[in-house]
């Protein structure tokens, strides 16, 4: 299982875009969700499977973008919640803090 940072802009203002946030979380065996437009998720599926499934629930002018991550990370001013989640799910190599 790998885990995918999922990023995207959506343009159209006042559009509800709870399909889009189930569909992340249907896909997921975990999830973590802090900032507005991004998504960190546990998953068997590749990147090519996660954008496909979620590019259904976009407009045809929205963005997404979805890459694998790996173990060297830092944060600044996460709460203590999400940097626990990123320690568990992102095994740190040189993470920092």
């Amino acid at each position: 299982m790998k885990t995918y940072l999922i990023s995207y802009d959506l343009h159209n203002p006042g559009r509800d875009y709870t399909p889009l946030h189930d569909a992340i979380k249907a896909l997921a065996d975990g999830w973590w969700h802090h900032l507005e437009s991004v998504w960190l998720i546990n998953t068997s599926k590749n990147a090519g499977a996660i954008r496909d499934t979620l590019k259904q629930k976009l407009d045809a002018n929205d963005e997404l973008f979805v890459i694998s991550l790996g173990g060297n990370w830092a944060t600044y001013n996460i709460p203590d919640a999400g940097n626990k989640w990123l320690h568990e799910n992102l095994k740190p190599e040189n993470a920092s803090t």
